[in-house]
């Protein structure tokens, strides 16, 4: 309602003990719970969701349009639409976002950047919702 995105649904869950190596492409919405070592790239057009939850590991790339995350990460990141930061994020790589929400907690060894650097960014402050 009032030009906000339907979430799309999480139709995959990549679970807690399972290892992935290569390439991971999905539609729609996709959560991790185990390990991935490879790029996880959301693909076409379409509004995907991305969930990494504490347990997860991303070992390449991640390409989605929401992406939450609470777990750790080990490659650049970019997100299309709202990344969500979580308290137990570790993201050691570059970040682009169009939206960023960073919860107290979360660390980045990396760079920050906003996809449309010309323009100033949009944050969120997690605190100010409380």
């Amino acid at each position: 309602m009032f030009g906000k995105k339907k979430q799309p649904p999480i139709r995959t869950l990549i679970g807690e003990g399972t290892v992935i190596h290569g390439e991971l492409k999905f539609a729609d919405g996709l959560r991790i719970d185990g390990e991935v070592i490879g790029d996880v790239l959301s693909e076409g057009d379409a509004y995907s969701i991305l969930v990494i939850s504490e347990k997860a590991r991303i070992t390449g790339k991640v390409i989605a349009g929401h992406v939450i995350v609470n777990g750790t990460v080990i490659g650049p990141i970019q997100s299309t639409d709202l990344l969500e930061l979580q308290p137990k994020a570790r993201i050691t790589g570059d970040v682009r976002y169009e939206v960023l929400e960073m919860h107290q907690g979360a660390t980045i060894d990396g760079e920050l950047r906003p996809l449309k650097a010309e323009e100033k960014p949009s944050l969120k402050l997690a605190a100010a919702n409380m």
